[in-house]
């Protein structure tokens, strides 16, 4: 062992306040692993909520681990040193579970890298009695288990509120109960939420396709998402301090889930229903941040949705605390809120229209309009707000070659607006390819192939070159394909991508995949029939795959989604009596 990522680790945490530690022995030991960095990993809310939950019990310790940053990396490769947690430096295998939260796609490669590091077997199938038990959860745990179901033992579908107590119930019976390794994933299995991959057998037709995934005995036909009702019952909050981190904020959950209806986003059907959390309890967290002095990020879908959005602004500033959102949506920002960003410092002001033309936009159900962008401008600029961004994706289904002309044209027209009302900074559009996402309306479409996505960067990038005050970011298209080959990838992918993370990252998993005989555009440029069988049917998310049928016609008619309201029962999750199946 390393002394000096060893004294690394203790001044980390001799900094930090609010964490926990308690002495050895005693309690269960839950590693819980952030597959990126302590610098990133720290501003994932997520994270913090179930680092409390689980140090809240009784018998339960729960300790941090990180990604080595690029400084430390070589040296833990060089020394061998395996990965140690923040709070006593202790090895990751000597953990009895190890907990993954994971959050994105390219994260995966770094989930199979902190466990090589560690010297934990990276195979399931691999471990024993002796051996961690390895679970995962988080967004992408959710939506699509399956390039992960060789690595992981068992998966959290849901929110972690909803499942993880009871997982760690089912896994403290099962130890007094001296249940073997088969016995306790058997056992976990029972608990509403739980995905264990071991217990359901995928097969594939001679074209490569999906053609069944039979559950094993015991195992349920399919996993149900759990969700969490009342938010006011499980705060959700920053509980360690650092400024070691990239926001450097605060963080509160003002809401969660999204009844917006945008036709892409993952999120937006898999976190229904929307729910807010009362303006009391909001306000309550903000107090308890006073001792801190730090700058409150408030979370959710869309700040801007929250119904008491200018109540918590002068509540936040009433307390002398300054203040930052993670997103709001144009169609509904107000004056108090952007007046309230601009007098805790905020430069840029950053809309997401995510397509120029109006036909896209309906495409995608995404309800903002022109109108509405001009309209922020306008308040940020009297707010004095020198810099705008405007989020934008490319390759979307539909899409033509005036969608891409109208992306330019609204760049310049904004711009124009901007000089207009006397805002002298930026406008930077940050484009990202699309990648079509599990459980989405756009779940069967492909993925525009690279040279598409070439044509585009650089259409957008030749044209408004000439403007001094407009920036082009984009999205890697190399990327963005594997970011679409892990989100709607089998467990066929975890060979390749096992020796892409043990070699050279995300790089080499196209490569890798080749050499094992899977052909990349099976995952990507392939169009899916809509009765084709998908490697997450087995999860239920609550409404059917009928459901996203027709939302998927009414897309290709350019027809609009009403935002979700009290009663609803369209889609089923809300109470309907739409069957609870994805077949």
């Amino acid at each position: 062992m390393d002394h000096r990522l060893k004294s690394g680790l203790q001044e980390r945490f001799a900094k930090e306040r609010g964490a926990y530690r308690y002495p050895v022995g005693g309690r269960t030991r839950f590693a819980l692993v952030y597959p990126n960095t302590y610098f990133v990993g720290m501003s994932n809310l997520g994270l913090h909520i179930i680092y409390d939950l689980l140090n809240r019990r009784r018998d339960t310790a729960c300790e941090r681990f990180f990604l080595p940053d690029r400084t430390e990396l070589p040296r833990y490769e060089r020394t061998q040193t395996p990965m140690m947690s923040v709070e006593t430096q202790t090895p990751l295998a000597d953990f009895a579970v190890i907990g993954f939260a994971v959050s994105f796609e390219m994260d995966y490669f770094h989930l199979v890298k902190i466990l090589t590091l560690s010297h934990v077997r990276l195979y399931a199938s691999e471990r024993g009695a002796r051996d961690p038990l390895v679970i995962a959860g988080g967004p992408c745990a959710t939506f699509n288990p399956e390039p992960l179901a060789e690595i992981v033992d068992a998966f959290v579908i849901g929110e972690g509120e909803a499942i993880v107590p009871a997982l760690m119930d089912a896994y403290h019976e099962g130890v007094r109960a001296g249940d073997d390794r088969d016995s306790l994933l058997h056992r976990l299995a029972q608990v509403p939420g739980i995905y264990v991959p071991a217990l359901y057998a995928p097969s594939y037709d001679g074209t490569g396709k999906l053609a069944a995934f039979t559950p094993k005995e015991g195992a349920p036909t399919s996993v149900v998402r759990q969700w969490i009702e009342n938010l006011d019952a499980y705060p959700a909050h920053t509980v360690v301090v650092t400024e070691d981190t990239e926001f450097n904020l605060y963080l509160i959950e003002t809401a969660r889930g999204c009844g917006r209806h945008c036709r892409f986003c993952m999120a937006g059907y898999c976190f229904r229903r929307p729910r807010n959390r009362s303006l009391a309890l909001i306000e309550e967290e903000v107090r308890a941040a006073l001792p801190y002095g730090k700058k409150i990020g408030l979370m959710g879908a869309a700040i801007s949705d929250y119904p008491e959005i200018n109540a918590l602004c002068r509540s936040i500033l009433g307390e002398g605390l300054s203040m930052s959102v993670a997103s709001f949506r144009a169609d509904s920002v107000t004056q108090e809120l952007v007046e309230a960003l601009a007098a805790s410092g905020l430069q840029t002001l950053t809309l997401a229209p995510e397509a120029g033309s109006a036909r896209m936009r309906a495409v995608i159900n995404k309800g903002i309009e022109e109108h509405h962008l001009f309209t922020a401008i306008d308040l940020g600029a009297a707010a004095h707000i020198p810099n705008f961004k405007l989020y934008i994706m490319v390759g979307l289904p539909f899409e033509e070659d005036a969608d891409i002309a109208a992306i330019i044209d609204l760049a310049e027209r904004l711009r124009l607006h901007m000089d207009e009302k006397g805002s002298r900074g930026m406008l930077t559009l940050s484009v990202n390819p699309f990648v079509p996402k599990p459980f989405t309306p756009f779940q069967w479409m492909p993925m525009a192939d690279k040279k598409r996505l070439d044509v585009v960067m650089k259409t957008i990038t030749q044209a408004l070159r000439r403007h001094k005050k407009i920036v082009v970011n984009f999205e890697s298209p190399k990327e963005a394909l594997v970011q679409a080959i892990l989100a709607r990838g089998d467990r066929r992918l975890a060979q390749p991508l096992i020796r892409a993370a043990v070699r050279r990252g995300a790089k080499d998993l196209i490569s890798e995949m080749r050499a094992d005989g899977l052909s990349p555009d099976s995952y990507l440029v392939r169009a899916w029939a809509i009765d084709d069988l998908l490697p997450w049917e087995h999860l239920d998310m609550g409404f059917t795959k009928r459901y996203l049928q027709q939302e998927y016609e009414k897309a290709a008619a350019l027809k609009a989604t009403p935002d979700c309201f009290d009663g609803c029962v369209r889609c089923g999750v809300c109470g309907g009596k739409a069957e609870r199946t994805n077949k």
